[in-house]
C-alpha cells in the first residue's frame, strides 16, 4: 500500500477495526469494572443503530470476528443482541501478567430469570469468584451479571480482571485521568471510542504509512497523548476525531502530514473516493489534531463499495 493510502478519511475504519465499535455514556455499573490500564474503550448504541440502514450496513461489513463471537455467545444463553441489548461496550486493557485483555459489557432488558432458567436447563453451572457467579459460554468465553440489566463477558482472565477492578483489588479508570478526560466530549455519540497513547501512536503509524518512518515522526510521536472519536448517523454520517498532543507544534505538524495524505490520495482515487475525500477536513486547534468527515447516506454507502474502503477494512 502506498505511503499515504491510509488517509485521514479512513482512520475511523482503522479505529473501529483495530480492536474495534457504536454507544451511550458509561453507566455506573460498567465504569467501576474498567481497570486503569485501559488501551481502548468502544461503545455501541444498539438502539440508535437499529434506526439507520447505513449504520447496519457498516456493522455487517466491518464487524470483526471477535465481536461476532461475542454476539453469538450471547445468543447461546438466550440473549438476542439486536432485540435485548441497548448498549454494548468493549474494553481493551493491559493485564500485568496476561497481556492485553478484552472484556465486553452488555446492558439491556435481559429477562434475567429466563436466562437463568435456560442456563439451568442446559445444566450450565457457575463458579464463584468472591460474590460473583461466573457462567461458561460458547467460544471459550465466560459471563457474569453485574446487576439485573448488565452482564460482563469475555475470556476468564478478562472477566476476573474487570471484577478485580469493580471490587477494589486493582485501580480503576477513574484513577487514570489521561484516559478518563478523553471520554467526556465523545460519549454522547452513537459510536464513540477513546484510545490511549500507545494505541494512538500505532494507529497513526498505520495511517501515515511510510511517512511515519521519517526521523521527525519518531520525535513527534512522543508528544501524542491519546485520541477519541464519535460517529453519528442522524442526517447522514458524521465522524469527528481528536488526537490529543502535548503542544500546538505537534498538532500542527501532524495536521500537515495528514493533509498531504489526503491530497496524495486524491491523485489516484476513483470518482466516488475523490468525492468522499472532498468532505474530509483536517486541522489543528491548540494541542489537538482535529478531523471531520460528513456524507449523506447515499454517498457513504457508495464509499463502502469502493476498493479504498475494502483495503482499509480488512
Amino acid at each position: 500500500m502506498n505511503s499515504f493510502s491510509r488517509t485521514s478519511l479512513i482512520i475511523f475504519c482503522i479505529a473501529i477495526l483495530a480492536s474495534v465499535g457504536f454507544a451511550a455514556p458509561l453507566t455506573s455499573s460498567v465504569r467501576p469494572a474498567i481497570p486503569a490500564e485501559v488501551q481502548q474503550i468502544i461503545c455501541v448504541d444498539y438502539r440508535a443503530l437499529k434506526n439507520s440502514d447505513t449504520a447496519l450496513q457498516l456493522k455487517a461489513q466491518v464487524l470483526p470476528d471477535n465481536v461476532k463471537e461475542f454476539e453469538n455467545a450471547l445468543k447461546g444463553i438466550g440473549i438476542n443482541p439486536e432485540q435485548d441489548v441497548d448498549t454494548l461496550t468493549f474494553i481493551s486493557y493491559r493485564h500485568p501478567k496476561q497481556g492485553l485483555k478484552v472484556v465486553g459489557a452488555a446492558e439491556g432488558i435481559f429477562a434475567n430469570k429466563t436466562v437463568q432458567k435456560k442456563l439451568q436447563l442446559k445444566k450450565i453451572r457457575p463458579t464463584k469468584y468472591r460474590d460473583a457467579l461466573i457462567y461458561p459460554m460458547s467460544q471459550g468465553m465466560e459471563m457474569t451479571f453485574l446487576d439485573d440489566t448488565t452482564l460482563l463477558f469475555g475470556d476468564g482472565g478478562a472477566v476476573r480482571g474487570a471484577l478485580d477492578a469493580r471490587d477494589g483489588y486493582i485501580t480503576t479508570l477513574d484513577s487514570n485521568p489521561d484516559i478518563s478526560s478523553l471520554i467526556t466530549d465523545v460519549e454522547g455519540g452513537t459510536v464513540w471510542s477513546i484510545l490511549d497513547q500507545k494505541g494512538t501512536q500505532n494507529m497513526l503509524i498505520s495511517a501515515l504509512g511510510d511517512a511515519s518512518r521519517l526521523a521527525d515522526y519518531e520525535t513527534l510521536k512522543k508528544h501524542i497523548l491519546g485520541s477519541r472519536y464519535a460517529m453519528n448517523f442522524n442526517n447522514g454520517v458524521t465522524f469527528d476525531m481528536d488526537v490529543v498532543t502535548s503542544d500546538s507544534v505537534t498538532a500542527a505538524t501532524l495536521s500537515s502530514l495528514l493533509k498531504a495524505g489526503v491530497l496524495y490520495k486524491k491523485m489516484t482515487a476513483s470518482p466516488v473516493e475523490k468525492a468522499a475525500l472532498e468532505d474530509v477536513s483536517v486541522d489543528s486547534d491548540s494541542s489537538k489534531l482535529q478531523m471531520h468527515f460528513k456524507a449523506d447516506d447515499k454517498q457513504f454507502q457508495s464509499l463502502m463499495r469502493t476498493n479504498l474502503f475494502a483495503a482499509v477494512s480488512r
